[in-house]
């Protein structure tokens, strides 16, 4: 990571470096250990090895490592007081895949999130820099950008910064880089990343318990949403996603893609156990369409193809028959848009052991085994639950904790075992965990920047709401109450973290047009 680090931000230098803002200057600085103290901090649980399972420090973790600052001063005594901050990160999540460009569109990982946003900050100090000598102005006050780590982690990069009081001295708000469609959003949702650990007692099977802790957890996130009710958030964007489960999955808020299991018999099956295997199949899968609807059926407007080919594919093997069930990749904001196939999955489970008498007395008992491995194994399961600001994170993680043990206890009940659902499932929330936060819609700061979006002909009418997702913009409204933070950019959040990345370059462009024409304002440098 500090390799990888060090090379985007020699880039960023380079670009950087020959902007004649008077006085300005680049900072590597150090991103400070000390974070671990605070509230916000996220473990390095990347740190993790089979070798190492303990991870690292948090001291090793920085050591060496930090965000690259460019400062730009305001002309001394025009415009008293701070002015403002952009910040945009330059981590993206797995699984990488190269970049291409075709007809105006940058594809490859990290090409919305948070390539084009950061980009379009850069563009728009390069146009600055290049228009306000010529026309004998200056900025009046000072601009601070910030290029952080660590956010697709849980935001170290960004915290160590908005700990920083020396460099907090030098702005009074901030804007924050994400894929918001050129929308621009006083508030943002919160995000709390879970760890289930799944135990069973012997002779149980982990995988087809987790079917069960899915479908509590799922409940629970319906819950929340119904019970969320805020005038910045009239979308109401309260989503539930499971992102990694045993091998499948990169990302806990990354939708999961793929997912495989098995259906093992004693014998193998015969035309009569294969056509009840199929039914089952397909009784859980009308389940699943029923609440999350049929993306077979939805075009996706980018592409002009359906948003998913098909739900699983069906196979004989040996002694019995593998199920390969397909999703749609994405950031876990954009859940109701794309497809999850470890929800899927989940109902396909569900649905095959209500019926596992009738298919047992066909062709002799059935297993279920995930990926091909034992279901008597333990299981990790991981995701993310979103939220607004009526609910806090402590209330939404325990609530998640209960729902575990709920569906845990649910199977165990199912399979006559009489265990609590807590000795069978440990929900842990070691990664991100993101409190939401409602924003002034009428601050100076968004002011500048509805009238700069207006300047540019991308103002949509109505009132400004809560971005439906999580970011670093939090860090700041938490350690800075009152002080307005803005989230935008360029980049469409449905395609943030799917197989299908993507940017418009015309839409960097005009980020960069807004951002420019914010700043100018922001700075007092026009009106």
């Amino acid at each position: 990571m500090r390799t990888a680090e060090d090379r985007c931000f020699r880039i960023l230098e380079r670009e950087l470096g020959g902007l004649c803002f008077a006085g300005a200057r680049l900072e590597r600085r150090p991103v400070d250990p000390a974070i671990q103290f605070h509230p916000d901090f996220s473990q390095p649980h990347f740190t993790k090895t089979p070798a190492r399972p303990r991870g690292l420090s948090p001291e090793k973790t920085c050591a060496g490592r930090s965000n690259l600052v460019y400062i730009a001063p305001g002309a001394s005594g025009k415009s008293p007081g701070a002015a403002v901050a952009l910040n945009a990160h330059i981590d993206v999540v797995a699984p990488y895949f190269p970049p291409r460009v075709r007809r105006g569109i940058v594809h490859g990982r990290g090409a919305c999130d948070d390539k084009g946003p950061l980009v379009g900050m850069v563009a728009a100090l390069k146009v600055l820099s290049e228009t306000l000598a010529p026309a004998g102005l200056t900025l009046n006050r000072s601009v601070v950008a910030m290029f952080v780590v660590e956010e697709e982690t849980g935001g170290n990069g960004s915290l160590s910064l908005a700990m920083d009081r020396g460099l907090k001295r030098l702005y009074d708000s901030i804007l924050v880089g994400e894929p918001t469609s050129l929308n621009i959003h006083p508030a943002n949702r919160g995000a709390v990343w879970y760890r289930a650990e799944l135990h069973p007692p012997a002779g149980v099977s982990a995988f087809e318990m987790a079917a069960f802790v899915i479908e509590e957890l799922e409940k629970e996130g319906a819950a929340l949403r119904a019970e969320s009710r805020h005038e910045l958030f009239p979308q109401c964007p309260v989503q539930t996603c499971h992102g990694i489960l045993g091998p499948f999955g990169e990302h806990p808020s990354r939708i999961c893609g793929e997912v495989s299991f098995k259906i093992r018999f004693a014998r193998r099956p015969g035309k009569s156990g294969e056509a009840l295997a199929r039914d089952c199949l397909e009784s859980g899968l009308a389940g699943y369409l029923g609440l999350y609807g049929d993306k077979t059926k939805v075009t996706d407007p980018a592409t002009g193809r359906p948003v998913l080919a098909r739900h699983y594919d069906f196979r004989r093997c040996a002694d019995g028959f593998e199920v390969a069930v397909h999703g749609a990749t994405g950031h876990m904001g954009a859940i109701r848009e794309r497809d999850g196939a470890i929800t899927k999955t989940a109902h396909l489970v569900r649905s095959l052991v209500f019926s596992r008498a009738k298919l047992a007395a066909l062709d002799g008992p059935v297993r279920l085994e995930l990926g091909g491995k034992s279901g008597d194994e333990r299981l990790v399961l991981e995701g993310g639950q979103g939220f607004v600001p009526t609910h806090g994170i402590q209330e939404v993680m325990e609530r998640l904790r209960r729902a575990a043990e709920r569906g845990a206890e649910n199977y165990l009940r199912r399979c006559g075992r009489r265990r609590s659902g807590a000795q069978a499932v440990r929900v842990t929330y070691e990664k991100l965990h993101n409190a939401a936060f409602d924003g002034d819609p009428d601050s100076p700061a968004m002011r500048n920047a509805l009238a700069a979006a207006q300047v540019c002909g991308f103002r949509k009418d109505g009132p400004a709401c809560g971005w439906a997702v999580s970011c670093d913009a939090r860090l700041f409204a938490g350690e800075y109450p009152g002080m307005p933070v803005l989230t935008f950019g360029p980049g469409e959040l449905a395609l943030a973290h799917s197989d299908e990345e993507r940017i418009a370059l015309d839409d960097i462009q005009k980020a960069a047009e807004f951002l420019a024409l914010f700043l100018l304002r922001q700075t007092g440098t026009l009106p």
